[in-house]
């Protein structure tokens, strides 16, 4: 570990070795640079010190001028001593092997001894701490006090008051990190008990992390209690695709099928954290209407057919429609799935009506700050979207700014959001006012644009996302307000909100010249001048005239993961592999390329979307086919220099792809 230049360091000796540390870095911290360990349970690296568990007792001293060095008299917690010049540490020392000892056999006095029954037993730091640092046997022979077990906090997390040991590490993460204070410490002494307010549900959109930064087995996941042991566990790191954040996971499965997920470090991503949408909103790879093999429509029924059969079917179906085909595809596909997708429409059947986006007005985003560098910007305009609900981890990047850093967050939104608790000023518009309002601020007349003016002042920037296009005005609105950031010198974000939607605006899975929107092909397919249509992983009956163009095209291919109500419309149904079924990269809403290697096997007969789109254009059009995803991620970069990164091996964090905008790949390209 590296000592930061910028800072001034100061020199500790620990167990006897001189280093160099920042001034004021935690004891427990400085250890860490020598490859030691301090044994912790209330201390967590993101989150301010307490000093509650006292497991990190260290003794201390300091050296004398004369060279002695003069011992404190009683240990000190090494998670809140900060280093200073000529501290000495010692953590190996008889003392401190003693005070440990003691410790865990007053934490163990009235802890349950289930560990066979925990979910938390293989990878309990308690357990760990315990065989490591513990006593072999208990002085304590009385009754063990017994509350109530398995108590649901939410729908996701469960509660087991036997198991807390007090530590406050789930209080502090909604104090400090969510920003939600939906726990809180209750009672005193033995009694004391994290609890919610009024005992009402734990209503957090990060509730699952508590979960994962418990010491011990109290806050277990509803998902997963019963289900597995660790050690049963195979672990792939992953990307979550659950929205455009991209975050780090680990992805857990067992026996072929998905188990659970848990937050992975990307300091440039998610730093360790998920929000539940992610952590629990997986379940479909276990779905019971999980698409397996293909199907092939006769007369009114569905018929299983082999994938020989259902391609030949959609070459008949498309050859019979000419050019009058199109393509619509959801925002769950990798890079190399779009990629030929596009390809198949656009230089294979000549058709340039293929698009990736379902908001009711339609347009393109653009991204000038990374999700991590939002924490240095000295002030932020929230526009009309939600960012918790959105953009889970950019707000709670936003809401460190504004804690940590003092970041000035003006909110202009139609509804109360989470950002409103950390906001210097928050606005409440009307849903229909969102155009007027941005017009408002760009003029400079009104108060509101007065405060926003010196939101942005210096090294501000405006974050929003694409849903802002479903409000009446909404898309003028943003035009109107990415010319404000240029002329105050802010960096102007409007986040896509689709797993992938970055990376298909990027590969141009966008109308070509003379091509039809999504809600143009939708229209040509009611009247009659779109033939076929193909769905990769979409539902067009969720929206507006949805169920009548399905109804009308002559031709329709559904591809996708499970069944929807698109389904029934189709005359062929593909089943595609899910994103940890298949290696391929995405890229997030800050244009970071990620590439994710294949974690479990797709069921049944199921495909990468690469691989169909290849084998379906070898039909259309011999060529040498592509045979693995790597081998797309080059023909990619040949055609768009920005994706060059992903044409060779990806650093474990992935790589931010310049912005300079390339030959239109809208167009003819890819």
């Amino acid at each position: 570990m590296a000592v930061d230049e910028g800072h001034r360091t100061v020199s500790v000796t620990i167990n006897g070795i001189e280093i160099e540390v920042p001034q004021g870095e935690l004891i427990v911290e400085s250890v860490k640079r020598l490859g030691l360990e301090i044994p912790v349970f209330c201390y967590h690296p993101r989150m301010k010190p307490v000093g509650m568990c006292r497991m990190c007792l260290v003794e201390i001293g300091f050296k004398q001028p004369d060279g002695s060095v003069r011992m404190m008299p009683k240990p000190q917690a090494g998670c809140t001593l900060p280093a200073s010049e000529g501290m000495v540490v010692l953590t190996d020392s008889e003392s401190v092997h003693r005070d440990r000892k003691g410790v865990l056999e007053f934490l163990l006095v009235n802890h349950p001894l289930d560990c066979p029954v925990c979910d938390r037993g293989g990878e309990c730091p308690l357990q760990n701490n315990t065989l490591a640092y513990g006593p072999s046997t208990s002085r304590f022979i009385d009754l063990k006090r017994h509350l109530p077990k398995a108590y649901p906090l939410s729908q996701y997390v469960m509660l087991d008051l036997e198991r807390c040991i007090q530590c406050g590490r789930c209080v502090r993460f909604t104090e400090e990190i969510s920003g939600e204070h939906e726990l809180a410490f209750r009672f005193r002494g033995a009694s004391m008990q994290p609890s919610t307010f009024q005992l009402l549900d734990f209503e957090s959109k990060f509730s699952g992390n508590v979960i994962e930064i418990c010491p011990v087995g109290a806050l277990t996941s509803a998902q997963y209690r019963f289900r597995a042991r660790p050690w049963d566990l195979q672990t792939t790191p992953a990307v979550c695709t659950a929205c455009s954040n991209g975050c780090n996971v680990w992805f857990d499965h067992r026996a072929g099928r998905f188990v659970r997920i848990n937050g992975r470090i990307n300091e440039g991503v998610n730093e360790e954290w998920t929000c539940d949408k992610g952590k629990f909103g997986h379940d479909y790879y276990n779905s019971t209407d999980r698409l397996r093999t293909p199907l092939v429509r006769k007369g009114d029924q569905f018929v299983e057919a082999t994938w020989a059969e259902a391609y030949e079917e959609i070459v008949k179906g498309l050859e019979s429609a000419g050019k009058d085909v199109a393509g619509l595809c959801g925002t769950r596909i990798a890079n190399e799935g779009l990629f030929l997708f596009n390809r198949l429409f656009k230089q294979v059947l000549g058709s340039r009506s293929v698009d990736h986006r379902w908001t009711r007005t339609l347009g393109t985003s653009r991204v000038q700050t990374p999700i991590a560098g939002i924490e240095g910007k000295k002030g932020v305009l929230v526009f009309g979207s939600n960012p918790a609900e959105d953009l889970p981890i950019v707000f709670l990047r936003l809401r460190k700014a504004a804690t940590r850093n003092g970041t000035q967050v003006t909110v202009v939104t139609p509804d109360v959001t989470e950002a409103d608790a950390f906001a210097t000023v928050a606005s409440r518009i009307g849903q229909g006012d969102v155009l007027k309002v941005a017009q408002e601020i760009v003029d400079g007349q009104s108060e509101l644009a007065r405060k926003v003016a010196d939101c942005l002042k210096e090294d501000g920037a405006i974050v929003t996302s694409d849903r802002v296009r479903n409000l009446p005005g909404g898309g003028e609105a943003l035009r109107l307000l990415e010319d404000l950031a240029a002329r105050c010198g802010a960096e102007f974000n409007c986040y896509p909100t689709g797993p992938n939607a970055m990376g298909a605006e990027l590969l141009g899975v966008l109308p070509g010249d003379g091509g039809l929107d999504t809600w143009g092909i939708l229209q040509g397919c009611c009247s009659g001048t779109i033939k076929a249509l193909w769905l990769l992983d979409c539902d067009p009956t969720t929206v507006e005239g949805g169920d009548q163009a399905l109804e009308s095209a002559e031709f329709l291919v559904y591809q996708g993961v499970t069944r929807s109500e698109a389904t029934a419309f189709a005359n062929v149904v593909l089943p595609m592999a899910a994103p940890a079924e298949q290696d391929g990269t995405w890229t997030n809403c800050e244009r970071r390329l990620q590439r994710m290697t294949q974690a479990i096997a797709a069921p049944g007969d199921s495909k990468p979307a690469w691989r169909i789109f290849s084998e379906v254009i070898l039909r259309l059009q011999p060529s040498t086919p592509f045979f693995n995803p790597r081998e797309i991620m080059k023909a990619i970069a040949d055609a768009d220099p920005r994706f060059l990164p992903g044409a060779s091996d990806l650093p474990e964090e992935g790589a931010i792809l310049s912005a300079t905008t390339q030959a239109a790949m809208a167009g003819d390209g890819a």
